[in-house]
């Protein structure tokens, strides 16, 4: 028998700003698996900056999204139905095909994940999957970071950045600094996140404010915004500071491209590092990411924070509102109810 299935599509490729015309909700007929496949229902799934770049027909580390095609992303289902060897119905999986109700694929693009070790499934989407995964390795990989330094964290509140503090702190970190856009997000930062300091970007100049919260400098810059806030941090840099690059989202929306930094010379006065990364570039550190991460979350030494909204058909909103960052920690749409 077939399944009746909803999906979201690329309607139009946005100019500027993405907006709710960007997105079509269609609707489908799923056969039963061939050979190889399984059928997944899908229980939550994630919206992510990145997927605003795949909306543009230009070549990036990912295809773009195709117009009138079901746009991707991480999520988390429960097989229904298999026609492979490798999983079976009850199963709970972990892929790459949200933005749908039922995801019907070859078993191999589904990976398998323990719903009982976990408050909530959807710890693979976020402390325990690659918004996680992005935080340990920018800190202990990209950007070194050793016990005693100083770190600052832009877009602190967000899915990336909520963890990275807190990385940073349990990793002995003798100060965390972080910048987000509204008084609510910075008093969160220091009640709920571990945050040292923590300032509204919005209230004026990044440099002063930072100045104002890391007097002494840093040594870490983890950077989730680029522009004005990659200018300020190289300053505030001290000699052999690095910065983990891991997004520029000040940028993702501007029809032309904003200015870089005018004081990238410092880069050899200081002697800094700066250095991109994407991860999935870094799934061989899943096993001793997990294994630290994971017995800080047993110990409930770290604080997960999520933005949920319900039902498919509000993914474009939950996505349009995660690029205007009125999500704290990571945004997630359910979709089992």
């Amino acid at each position: 028998m077939s399944t009746k299935s909803r999906e979201i599509r690329l309607a139009s490729r946005p100019s500027g700003w993405p907006t709710p015309d960007n997105f079509a909700l269609a609707t489908v007929e799923l056969p039963d698996p061939a050979p190889g496949q399984v059928l997944v229902r899908n229980l939550v799934m994630s919206v992510d900056p990145y997927m605003r770049g795949r909306m543009n027909d230009v070549k990036s580390y990912v295809p773009p999204f195709q117009v009138g095609e079901a746009l991707t992303g991480g999520a988390v289902g429960e097989v229904v139905a298999s026609n492979s060897p490798r999983l079976k119905p009850g199963d709970v999986v972990l892929h790459d095909f949200g933005w749908r109700d039922y995801a019907l694929a070859d078993a191999a693009g589904f990976r398998t994940v323990d719903a009982t070790a976990v408050p909530s499934v959807n710890a693979y989407l976020s402390v325990l999957g690659g918004i996680g995964l992005t935080a340990w390795v920018g800190l202990v990989d990209i950007a070194a970071m050793r016990a005693g330094e100083t770190v600052f964290v832009s877009g602190a509140a967000g899915a990336v950045g909520s963890l990275a503090g807190q990385f940073a702190k349990l990793r002995g970190a003798a100060r965390v600094v972080g910048s987000a856009g509204s008084a609510e997000k910075v008093r969160l930062l220091t009640e709920r996140f571990g945050y040292d300091a923590a300032f509204n970007y919005k209230d004026g100049p990044v440099r002063p404010q930072l100045k104002r919260a890391a007097p002494d400098g840093i040594d870490v810059y983890f950077d989730n915004v680029g522009g004005e806030h990659l200018t300020a941090s190289l300053a505030a840099l001290r000699r052999g500071g690095r910065v983990a690059v891991c997004g520029a989202i000040s940028g993702y929306n501007e029809t032309q491209p904003p200015p870089g930094p005018d004081n990238l010379s410092l880069l050899i006065s200081k002697r800094l590092t700066m250095r991109g990364f994407l991860v999935f570039d870094h799934y061989d550190r899943l096993p001793d990411f997990l294994a630290e991460v994971g017995g800080w979350l047993a110990a409930g030494q770290i604080h997960v924070e999520e933005t949920v909204v319900d039902g498919l058909e509000q993914a474009p909103a939950a996505f349009l509102g995660m690029l205007r960052g009125e999500n704290i920690g990571k945004a997630l749409v359910r979709l089992d109810r």
